[in-house]
């Protein structure tokens, strides 16, 4: 069994992919016709979930203050620069309408 409790950053495709493998092994487990598991490799899938609980945690805690972040400085800015913000949109707003009245007319 692969036992990875490294507390390093992982990005979201190798976390997902760690779940997909724990996932994949308590399925293997449950489904075993030989009955019972043995309390060591019943533990040791627990704290892997237990460990990749944490690292998801962690990411989720990590994008979520990236995306406060983000929100806050757009909000700065924007107040900041209120006409310059409300002329960006206009021209965004304009740009869309075009290319969807360009698309609907064909």
């Amino acid at each position: 069994m692969k036992n990875n409790k490294s507390s390093t950053a992982h990005t979201p495709k190798e976390l997902l992919s760690e779940l997909q493998a724990l996932v994949t092994e308590a399925e293997q487990m449950i489904g075993d016709t030989a009955g019972e598991a043995s309390e060591d490799v019943m533990n040791n899938l627990r704290s892997r979930y237990e460990a990749m609980h944490e690292r998801l945690s962690d990411c989720y805690d990590g994008a979520k203050k990236k995306v406060v972040a983000g929100a806050k400085y757009t909000d700065t800015t924007i107040r900041e620069n209120p006409y310059q913000a409300m002329a960006v949109a206009a021209g965004v707003g304009l740009l869309v309408g075009v290319l969807l009245g360009r698309r609907s007319a064909k």
